[in-house]
């Protein structure tokens, strides 16, 4: 059946998919850790890492037709087994992404009921797994009620909430109320020689992993070629503001060492309403953080799944695995993800703390994903060769110059954040050689498989062939 034009994503949902899965409050008071130095670290991430994933991206998006997402624009680079790769990598890394998400919701929700439960190990866990199956069992209605979904969330639950953070942080400093951060050259330019600098990469460049997850839905998109472009520069500029400023926002209310990585924006908002004389504001904020993270999920299990799902066409995966139901979703793909999900809580038990145990997701998630971006980074060098001279809806500037450039920096910012997601920073309570071997004990389990279904391909087609003969 065609499909018609009013079921399709317009511009404006697009980029609301983009926002809404990247711009998260949540990792505001991770990044405000670092001080004044974030506005180095953010404006360098942008530069470096964000503006060239969403050119990229958007550049791959024209080169490559129909089917769009990582797997097939790394396929068309180098061939099937790399676009498994690159897929799994993409999909696993969500699999150890999910618990951060969930449990800062769960210790939002804490705050809610009982602000201790958000150091409360059996608590989270349960939350965590709680929420997950319900947006599993949510997902299975097809992407165009996640999509609606997913938009209310991010407008209600996150663009809201984001820019009633800054104009409170805007409050604040022309009001003439304590600053805790001092701005300054000094302060704003760290020492870049000091390793525990550079660790805040980490936590910044994780904050802008995902720019290019609508790609997989090119099939969706009116106009994608057009579209999905001007989606990734919209998209760009707002999270670039937003997430900057808001960071700030807590560094200059919050003191460095009692911001909790789980339930730190509560703290952020107990004090500014507080401040203000408005402290029933902090319940009503806290839904609507609830509500918006809550829309963030919805599009990161659906997406990632759906490209998996282009990888066992192409018969990476048993066939089970192909199963659509009636909406279209690869609902075996979305249970495999729900049992993946339930098993890595038991990673909180065998860390200390759980701002230990947060950190630690967040560095593992992000160095699997950075091996992925090396591969989209090297994709778009190489088609260049291969669709050079033909015009597109959407070029990079500078054509061969422009994508090396690009290219170029986007490889070099991925291999420093793999570098330094291997240290921890010195105020989280974890041993250096037991972290740095969790992070790469970590990196080679969860990309393994992907090497265990390039040879199960290889047989089943050496399978068929021998049948054939």
């Amino acid at each position: 059946m065609i499909k018609s034009k009013t079921q399709k994503i317009s511009l404006f949902l697009l980029v609301l998919l983009v926002v809404s899965a990247i711009d998260s409050i949540r990792n505001l008071p991770s990044a405000a850790i670092f001080g004044p130095s974030l506005i180095f670290f953010f404006l360098f991430s942008a530069a470096t890492f964000l503006v060239p994933v969403a050119l990229v991206s958007a550049q791959l998006s024209s080169w490559v037709k129909g089917k769009g997402g990582v797997y097939h624009w790394i396929a068309e680079a180098f061939g099937d087994s790399a676009g498994m790769f690159g897929i799994w990598l993409q999909w696993i890394n969500t699999m150890v992404w999910y618990p951060t998400i969930l449990s800062f919701m769960a210790g939002t929700l804490a705050y809610l009921i009982q602000p201790e439960l958000a150091e409360n190990k059996t608590y989270l866990i349960l939350v965590i797994l709680g929420i997950f199956w319900l947006l599993t069992l949510i997902n299975l209605f097809g992407i165009r009620t996640s999509t609606k979904i997913n938009s209310f969330c991010a407008l209600i639950g996150t663009i809201i909430p984001m820019l009633l953070l800054i104009c409170l942080g805007i409050l604040w400093w022309a009001s003439g109320k304590t600053m805790q951060i001092t701005f300054s050259y000094q302060t704003i330019v760290p020492t870049l020689s000091s390793l525990e600098n550079w660790i805040s990469l980490t936590v910044i460049m994780a904050s802008f992993l995902g720019v290019e997850l609508a790609g997989v839905h090119a099939n969706d998109i009116a106009d994608p070629q057009k579209n999905f472009p001007k989606a990734m520069a919209y998209a760009s500029v707002f999270l670039i503001a937003t997430m900057l400023l808001g960071a700030l926002s807590i560094g200059i209310v919050v003191p460095v060492q009692e911001i909790n990585l789980v339930s730190g924006i509560m703290q952020v908002f107990s004090d500014f309403f507080a401040a203000f004389s408005i402290p029933a504001w902090t319940r009503m904020l806290a839904v609507l953080i609830l509500i918006g993270s809550f829309g963030s999920i919805i599009n990161w299990l659906i997406s990632p799944a759906k490209g998996l799902l282009h990888a066992a066409e192409c018969g990476f995966l048993p066939r089970r695995f192909l199963r659509l139901n009636r909406y279209g979703v690869a609902q075996n793909i979305l249970f495999l993800q729900a049992v993946i999900v339930s098993l890595l809580c038991a990673v909180f038990y065998l860390v200390p703390g759980v701002n230990a145990f947060y950190w630690f997701l967040t560095a593992l998630s992000t160095d699997l994903y950075m091996v992925m971006y090396l591969l989209l980074f090297a994709s778009a060098i190489r088609l260049y060769t291969k669709h050079r001279g033909k015009a597109y809806a959407f070029n990079i500037p500078g054509k061969q110059v422009g994508i090396f450039i690009v290219s170029g920096l986007g490889i070099f910012s991925s291999l420093l954040t793999i570098f330094v997601g291997f240290f921890p920073p010195e105020h989280i309570a974890i041993g250096q050689g037991y972290y740095a071997l969790l992070i790469l004990g970590g990196n080679l389990l969860f990309a393994a498989p992907a090497l265990l279904f390039c040879r199960y391909r290889k047989r089943q087609k050496a399978s068929v062939q021998k049948r054939s003969l």
